[in-house]
């Protein structure tokens, strides 16, 4: 689950960090009122997406000005007229892709005298099961450049969960940025209050980009992105609050509710099947044979008959889905639960497109006797293969 730069500034704030401060405006009659409320000289005003890269994005509306998504004013009513340009309007970055994102929320905030940009991140490191830490003296809008044409200017290393954080790994950090005397020591302080934030509200990944030196030497957290692990969610609900649905794909969206996994992706092949690791193999089996999956989906082994019915509602939902591959092979989920769920969806949205069924495993023989007896136009399948090139020949006709 991700959320709002604004929020999560407010949550680190909690834990002693750094930070400007700053309102969030999400109508454009309160511009003025939120600008007003900070000291200045200087007023960032930021829009708020779930999407990276705001600064050097361009909106889709013409009359949202040329600058990006962050915009630097020198007065309230600057402030107030360039969060009026920005909001309602559609961003893109290189993280939304051309559809770009609506921006319904503004950050109005004062601005930093920025002596040098720095970059620290937070993450799990998949390759040791523990928490990393990455951190550049390239801190900006271009890290991805640096991260790909100068890799040694990036430094990282992960934490023994044996020890936790300790204080020679905040100043590896700060050696490692070039900080000197009384930044050391801050350092060491931020980077514990960091992890403590980290560990105990059960987040995926914190990115400070940048995090900054100002003119007089502090260090200060200029922007912050947070993601949380969504299975831990019931034991945050503060945290579940600050969910903002609008940024999300509604498909996903619907999907969640029903406990479903689900993504959404760009092809015209719609799939249903049980087992991530089956998902994957059944997206990987459509490309080779010359289609593209709309989706990931893994009805998971416990679905019931209604949890299927809204994954099938959900494929059917997406208008680039040209045909449909469900692909089961039955442990502890049973081929008749799933069969059933196929043909109650089927009957209650219609079907418009090719649909192919392979069921394998437990109760398979029940299974295929309740698709071929449902009277729905369904090309059974024998194995993974057969129903993989049937569904393409389907789609490509």
């Amino acid at each position: 689950m991700n959320i709002h730069e604004y929020q999560a500034k407010a949550l680190l704030r909690e834990y002693g960090a750094p930070v400007s401060e700053g309102v969030p405006v999400t109508k454009a009659a309160d511009a003025k009122d939120a600008a007003s409320q900070l000291d200045g000289p200087l007023w960032v005003v930021k829009a708020q997406i779930h999407a990276g890269g705001r600064g050097k994005g361009k909106f889709k509306e013409a009359d949202a000005g040329e600058k990006g998504g962050v915009r630097l004013t020198k007065s309230v009513q600057e402030a107030a007229e360039e969060a009026k340009k920005m909001l309602g309007r559609t961003l893109i970055t290189h993280q939304t892709g051309p559809a770009g994102k609506q921006v319904n929320r503004i950050y109005i905030e004062d601005g930093s005298d920025i002596a040098r940009e720095l970059y620290l991140a937070l993450l799990v490191d998949r390759q040791t099961s523990r928490i990393g830490f990455v951190c550049s003296t390239e801190g900006g809008m271009d890290i991805e450049e640096v991260a790909a044409n100068t890799p040694d200017k990036i430094v990282s290393f992960s934490v023994d969960p044996a020890t936790g954080y300790q204080p020679f790994h905040g100043r590896r950090i700060a050696f490692s940025l070039g900080l000197e005397g009384a930044q050391v020591k801050q350092c060491v302080q931020l980077m514990g209050n960091l992890y403590k934030a980290f560990t105990e509200k059960d987040m995926e990944m914190l990115e400070i980009n940048p995090l900054i030196v100002t003119d007089t030497g502090t260090l200060k957290v200029l922007d912050a992105k947070v993601s949380f692990d969504g299975n831990a969610m019931y034991r945050h609900k503060d945290i579940a609050e600050l969910r903002d649905e609008t940024e999300e794909d509604p498909k996903e969206l619907a999907a969640s509710k029903y406990d479903l996994n689900y993504i959404a992706l760009d092809g015209e092949i719609g799939c249903m099947v049980n087992g991530a690791g089956l998902a994957m193999a059944t997206m990987d089996i459509i490309k080779l044979y010359g289609a593209e999956p709309a989706n990931f989906l893994d009805v998971g082994g416990g679905a019931t008959k209604e949890k299927v019915t809204e994954a099938f509602k959900i494929i059917t939902s997406d208008p680039q889905v040209k045909g449909i591959l469900v692909n089961i092979f039955g442990g502890i989920m049973r081929c008749d639960v799933i069969a059933e769920g196929v043909v109650a969806a089927v009957k209650e949205v219609g079907l418009k497109v090719p649909l192919v069924v392979r069921l394998e495993g437990t109760n398979v023989k029940e299974g295929k006797a309740i698709i071929n007896e449902s009277g729905l136009d369904v090309v059974a399948a024998d194995d993974l293969k057969d129903g993989a090139q049937k569904i393409v020949k389907a789609v490509k006709g």
